[in-house]
This record gives structure tokens, sequence and C-alpha cells, in this order.
């Protein structure tokens, strides 16, 4: 099993890009610059995913790197998006995990539903996984809580429970 520690995989996914066109994309090309944040969810056409989509949009205002990923394929995607309100104009891709072999080789499949888990998994720029948290499949994240455990990993000390950018360290 992949882990805190451990590199993230290298994977080449069809897309529906920012701008709703169909593409790929490499998850390598995610490193070298910035932090990235790969966020994994059930399924389209749902009711918590565009809130959680529209919300992690957010964190490319915190100069990130972001990827969302589910089994649904690009064209689902594109549908899902051009038709949903909330996600119309997100400035990150949604990618298509089908088969579910990337979110398998991170044990992030919910076997049972047949689909990823709802797993957030965030890794610095040399592509090493520094944290991966999952929720039930009907509770959604906050993306308050992302961009601080982001700000905390990057802060490089001892960071304190309810750590906030400017907080001295701990130890």
């Amino acid at each position: 099993m992949i882990t805190v520690g451990d590199f993230f995989p290298t994977y080449k996914l069809n897309a529906c890009l920012e701008d709703n066109s169909i593409g790929e994309i490499h998850t390598d090309d995610y490193y070298g610059n910035k932090w990235s944040v790969f966020y994994f969810y059930p399924k389209d056409f749902t009711f918590i995913c565009p809130t959680e989509i529209k919300e992690m949009d957010r964190l490319l205002d915190e100069d990130l790197n972001v990827v969302g990923i589910s089994g649904d394929n690009e064209f689902c995607k594109k549908a899902w998006k051009e038709s949903n309100d909330l996600i119309k104009n997100i400035r990150h891709p949604l990618a298509a995990d089908t088969g579910l072999s990337l979110a398998r080789e991170l044990n992030l499949v919910e076997e049972r539903e047949g689909v990823c888990l709802r797993a957030t998994v965030i890794c610095d720029k040399n592509k090493i996984i520094q944290h991966i948290s999952i929720n039930a499949l009907d509770t959604g994240r906050d993306v308050d809580v992302i961009i601080n455990t982001v700000n905390a990993l990057k802060a490089g000390g001892l960071t304190a429970c309810n750590w906030k950018p400017g907080d001295g360290f701990v130890g």
C-alpha cells in the first residue's frame, strides 16, 4: 500500500481540462514548481461532489496544483461541468480514472460501491506524498482544513494542533 513518504504514481489519464476540452493529464507534470493536491471523489452527477469540486478550485489561489479524479470517463465529466452551475467554470482538470487503476494502486477504492473513496492526497514538489486523508462517501471535505494542512506541511517545523501561518513551532 502506498502511504506518506512514498512517491505518487506516474499516470496518464484522460480528462476534462480547465477550458472544458477533452485531453490528457500526466501526473508527473504536477511537480517541480508547486505542491499538488490530488483529490478523489466517488461519482460525477452527484450531490456532494460538486460542492467540493467548486471549493477545491480555491486551492489554485494558494499556488497549488489541483486535480480532481473519479472513475467516470472524461466525456461524462465534460457533460457534468457543462450542465452544473457550481462546477461549470472551475480552473482545474477533472481526470478520468476509468477502471480505477490509480485509485486501486493508492488503495482508495470503496469496493462494495465500485467507486473512488472521498480522499485527498497532498504531494510536495518532489512528488512525495506528505498527507492522505479519507472521508466517508457521504461526507464532504473542508477546503480550509486542506489549506491549513498544506501550509503546516510546507512550514518546515514542528507545527502544533491548530497551527496557522505565522505561529511559532513547538519544541
